[in-house]
């Protein structure tokens, strides 16, 4: 899982984002709160001043004003000061900034200055106040976040690693919480799975040792059959006999190794070419007498760690599909580096067979061999069971081309 996509660092994500919003919504309100409130105070002290001290200028007595305040009139205006509007006016000279009251009267225009005030400094300790807030609420959102995220992943991280190990027991199930309804179905379903497979490969291993006496009670029989006369009429349906159940004994023999549970990285090395060359020289007689050729071309020496039976039930199962079917050509079997290859010239897959062929949970409708009546869903087990994959395409010119390839370790 990438780091993008842990879900932990997306609440941390979210905690942030809330915070970085609501500081931000809060800052503008303040913001525009203390800017009214500037102004308005600005203007109230501006205007009482003015109403104090213009009538006693006029009436040439002293005004005493509170320091930072001064108050003009006629040629006293700075000339820096001349040109303001009427009104209150905010202006900055010689870097200073001034809050001036402009008006006029019958003695002339005048201005109240506040040549220093604190409201800046009130501002900028306000703003420095909330800059820090907002750092904090961030840093506090992140802390926030990572401790729920932690209390929220950590234990369903718990929950998924018990389930992966395939512990009897989940924990968390005595929860009264959604956590705790969660791993309680995902306990009523890893156990249903669990007897569903135990199920399935007790049947698979019973049904497979049940069949194996009367396979070798007809083996025996029909062996003997075969040794104790030479009149045609008779060996040959034996020999058919000996040789269908032999194919089905060694369909037992594969249906109880896929129903073990695959550890085919401690088995040793099994040279897939031979087993090709073995299964080409063994299904010969399929096309004695018609007009096929069945051959082994490549000189590449492909192995892989599997179980023998299995690699020589995947490629025997392709390779008689294709001389069952093969009416005039060739069957040809290549190996490559990697890979082992089978093709042919017959009539190539049906259509619905061939759409179903790579949907891992759909059956395939069989179109193998009479011996094992499991053609390519068998093959496709198997492949699935070694780590392989399956592959068809139509062969150039007609026909059927499956490619096995292995992932070699």
């Amino acid at each position: 899982m990438r780091p993008s996509d842990s879900l932990s660092r997306r609440i941390v994500f979210a905690f942030v984002l809330f915070g970085t919003v609501l500081t931000l919504f809060f800052a503008v309100l303040t913001a525009l709160a203390i800017e009214g409130i500037e102004g308005y105070l600005v203007d109230n002290r501006l205007a009482a001043v003015e109403k104090w001290a213009r009538p006693r200028h006029a009436a040439g007595l002293a005004a005493d004003l509170p320091a930072g305040l001064r108050f003009y009139r006629g040629e006293q205006i700075p000339a820096t000061l001349r040109e303001l509007p009427q009104g209150v006016s905010h202006t900055v000279v010689d870097g200073a900034g001034l809050h001036v009251l402009a008006g006029s009267d019958e003695w002339g225009p005048y201005l109240v200055v506040d040549r220093e005030s604190d409201y800046e400094k009130i501002e900028l300790l306000v703003y420095s106040l909330f800059g820090a807030l907002f750092v904090g609420l961030l840093v506090l959102a992140a802390f926030l976040g990572g401790f729920i995220g932690r209390r929220i992943v950590v234990p369903m991280r718990e929950l998924s690693d018990a389930v992966s190990r395939g512990a009897t027991s989940l924990p968390f199930t005595g929860r009264r919480d959604e956590l705790g309804v969660l791993a309680r179905a995902l306990d009523a379903h890893t156990s249903e799975l669990r007897g569903f497979l135990d199920r399935e490969r007790f049947f698979t291993g019973d049904v497979s040792h049940e069949l194996r006496t009367p396979l070798t009670v007809i083996m025996g029989a029909a062996e003997i059959l075969v040794e104790s006369t030479q009149d045609p009429a008779i060996r040959g349906p034996a020999l058919r006999i000996c040789r269908a159940a032999q194919e089905a004994s060694e369909c037992v023999s594969v249906l109880l190794v896929l129903a073990r549970k695959p550890e085919v990285g401690l088995l040793a090395p099994v040279p897939v070419s031979e087993v090709a060359r073995r299964e080409t020289a063994r299904y010969q007689d399929l096309v004695a007498g018609r007009p096929v050729t069945l051959r082994c071309v490549g000189d590449a020496q492909v192995s892989v760690r599997a179980p023998a039976e299995l690699c020589s039930a995947a490629l025997g199962n392709l390779i008689r599909n294709a001389c069952q079917y093969t009416e005039q050509g060739a069957v040809t079997v290549l190996l490559e580096p990697g890979r082992v290859i089978v093709e042919d010239t017959g009539p190539g897959l049906p259509a619905s067979v061939r759409q179903t062929l790579g949907q891992g949970a759909t059956s395939i409708p069989s179109s193998g061999s009479a011996g094992t009546g499991l053609g390519l869903s068998l093959v496709r087990r198997i492949c699935a069971y070694l780590g392989a994959d399956l592959a068809y395409q139509d062969r150039p010119g007609g026909g059927s081309r499956f490619t096995i390839t292995f992932h070699l370790s």
